[in-house]
């Protein structure tokens, strides 16, 4: 699971892209927080339709 810092970081960096722009370290920390964000609610849909038991 991804911790709350870093989704507020996502959120930082998105609201500063939009009102500023991003420097070249930022842009690379968002890209990477982005990918981790994506993975980890991958894992998660991948665990839940793992666990669903179809009842006929």
């Amino acid at each position: 699971m991804i911790s709350n810092e870093k989704i507020k970081r996502i959120n930082f960096l998105s609201k500063k892209s939009k009102n500023e722009g991003l420097t070249r370290e930022e842009k690379k920390e968002q890209e990477l927080l982005r990918k981790e964000y994506i993975e980890n609610a991958k894992k998660s849909l991948r665990n839940q339709l793992d666990n669903i038991e179809i009842v006929d």
